[in-house]
């Protein structure tokens, strides 16, 4: 019997190769997430701006998996250009991301990862915490963030990720809001250390809104485990800066979600009048 081993070695490098992976969004987030998708074996499709998603679709219909990177306000257009047979891959990292951002689009089992690391033009990536992940992709996102050593974490159902995201998102309101009232160039450790008062007044008012987003009730008990997870993360970066650029226009969003649906805001009512017209 005689063996081909051309075509042998041509099944082997064929097992070997792994579907793509389409990355919608190149910008500093998508870069740190395709550096380990890369270093795990997966080819990338990246689609930029002025490519026709439905057309890239059309040819990549068979996909590994669909990274939607971009930023939480191109968020709602891409899931709408979005085709069928791409929903059921999906990998979502936005901030401020919730059930209601997907499910509008008739999306109902993305994986999604709040992302617990930071990166900035021109500095490699900074860690705060451990980013947890859930969803069918969830063991490719974990595995790729560690051929870059990032720390993921996978949850155990969807309640539990609810509350991840919640906390995320009171993170980021809470610390980009304050930042708003206090001097330029405060941090964190700043603001948990001597605006306590302030962080927790505004902590107060981005859970009010948070609960109505969720259609959730948060009791008191779940109110202090969510402030204990936020400190947490607070503690990962002391150094961290609360006022990145996209802080007027969260508190302009949250005043006037707040506004639309008749719930009380005292504290960012406050700081909006104070400081929007300025900011913006």
């Amino acid at each position: 019997m005689v063996f081909d081993f051309r075509q042998v070695n041509e099944q082997m490098i064929q097992s070997a190769i792994k579907k793509p992976i389409v990355v919608i969004g190149i910008g500093e987030m998508s870069g740190v997430f395709t550096r380990g998708l890369l270093k795990a074996g997966y080819p990338l499709y990246p689609v930029t701006r002025d490519m026709n998603i439905q057309a890239v679709s059309e040819q990549l219909n068979d996909p590994e998996m669909v990274l939607v990177a971009v930023g939480e306000n191109d968020l709602a257009p891409v899931l709408e250009q979005l085709s069928e047979h791409w929903k059921d891959r999906l990998c979502l990292l936005q901030n401020e991301l919730l059930p209601r951002d997907w499910q509008a689009h008739k999306i109902n089992n993305p994986s999604v990862i709040s992302v617990w690391f930071e990166k900035k033009k021109g500095q490699d990536f900074k860690v705060l915490v451990p980013s947890p992940v859930t969803g069918p992709k969830a063991e490719l996102i974990k595995n790729a963030l560690a051929q870059l050593e990032i720390p993921c974490w996978r949850v155990k159902n969807e309640q539990e990720m609810l509350f991840e995201l919640v906390r995320k998102n009171l993170y980021i309101l809470t610390t980009n809001i304050a930042g708003l009232d206090m001097a330029p160039g405060c941090d964190v450790n700043e603001l948990w250390d001597e605006h306590r008062d302030l962080a927790l007044r505004i902590i107060a008012d981005v859970l009010t809104i948070q609960a109505h987003l969720t259609s959730q009730n948060f009791d008191d008990s779940d109110r202090e485990r969510l402030i204990e997870a936020m400190v947490e993360a607070i503690n990962g970066d002391l150094g961290h800066k609360c006022m990145g650029r996209s802080a007027p226009a969260r508190l302009a969003r949250a005043v006037n979600y707040a506004k639309a649906n008749n719930l009380e805001v005292k504290e960012l009512t406050r700081i909006a009048e104070e400081q929007l017209e300025a900011e913006i």
